[in-house]
């Protein structure tokens, strides 16, 4: 078994047609109404829809018998970019592959709206690693409604405040695209800082209600670059029709010039040299200098393995929402 979700379960197959390693999803027909059956059939029509693109789990076929619904896609076996970031290192002081591996994620999203899908639960969970690719998966929770009015799809973490209904006031619908932006928003967090920003964008949660009061807060709290703080600002616009356009988030993150403060930055470079030669590491692998920096800090920030360890104690240095954290 590959993986376990609300509604099937994913095994790995051999494709004795071909002769590939193929992952099948196994989703339980028995016993559903005509509402839910027409449901899994949607997932498996956006899914297809938008195969074909480099960055997506291709959807090779769908069959139903003895009372099952299996779709055959694309296998990896090495996980998700979820585990890469948690439990391999992740990507943190690692600038290009934060790039390449956002650019690809981003790339994916634009060709599912270009098609009229919207993914409505982007994650990391949801981004199978293939080597230096990644490709996204479950489209359980697509849509094909630009302007939707169904509140609370996708995981709690990566929500937009509209898709909860407001943040102030209470909204009717909400913008899928812009939806689906926010989400890439925290995944960016995820990735250079291997920390979320929030555990939900909702008045309950005190670091958003902070951020919300003033759109600077998540530099205060983590080493972020101007330049990155300036893009995220634009993500989590509180106004969906003033949020950025995922081309234009796209274009700004492949131009940034740095990520993290310039302390932070020359910390961690700093580190991975000392470290990488004393361990015979590469000292350009972010892997290697996570798993060596327990509890070391420059200039007051952070460095890499804190970021997973500390569970939010550390009032003031760093979001305080670890990746683990999943509740």
């Amino acid at each position: 078994m590959l993986g376990v979700g609300a509604y099937g379960s994913v095994y790995k197959a051999f494709d004795m047609t071909s002769g590939q390693l193929v992952a099948v999803k196994c989703l339980s027909t028995s016993g559903l109404d005509p509402r839910q059956r027409a449901f899994q059939t949607h997932e498996a029509e956006l899914h297809r829809l938008v195969s074909g693109h480099p960055n997506i789990a291709t959807l090779h076929k769908v069959v139903e018998e003895d009372g099952s619904l299996y779709m055959v896609l694309d296998c990896g076996v090495e996980g998700d970019l979820f585990c890469t970031i948690t439990e391999r290192g992740g990507f943190v002081g690692n600038e290009p592959a934060i790039k390449s591996i956002f650019g690809q994620i981003a790339s994916a999203v634009q060709h599912c709206h270009s098609k009229g899908v919207y993914h409505r639960d982007l994650k990391p969970e949801n981004i199978v690693m293939f080597g230096k690719s990644v490709k996204l998966v479950d489209f359980g929770l697509a849509t094909s409604e630009p302007i939707s009015s169904d509140f609370g799809c996708g995981s709690t973490f990566y929500l937009s405040p509209e898709c909860q209904g407001g943040y102030i006031e209470t909204v009717k619908s909400y913008d899928s695209a812009a939806n689906d932006v926010w989400s890439l928003g925290v995944i960016l967090i995820n990735l250079v800082f291997g920390r979320n920003p929030w555990k939900q964008a909702c008045l309950r949660d005190d670091t958003f209600v902070a951020y919300a009061h003033n759109n600077n807060f998540l530099q205060t709290i983590l080493p972020m670059s101007s330049e990155l703080n300036e893009i995220i600002r634009s993500v989590f616009c509180l106004e969906p029709h003033n949020r950025i356009s995922l081309a234009e988030l796209a274009r700004r993150v492949q131009a940034c010039k740095s990520f993290t403060s310039p302390d932070y930055a020359a910390g961690t470079a700093r580190l991975a040299s000392t470290t990488g030669t004393a361990n015979g590491a590469n000292p350009s692998d972010a892997s290697s200098v996570a798993t060596a920096t327990a509890a070391t800090t420059v200039s007051g920030c952070l460095l890499p393995d804190d970021r997973l360890c500390n569970g939010g104690d550390k009032e003031g240095q760093d979001s305080g929402v670890d990746l683990h954290s999943r509740t």
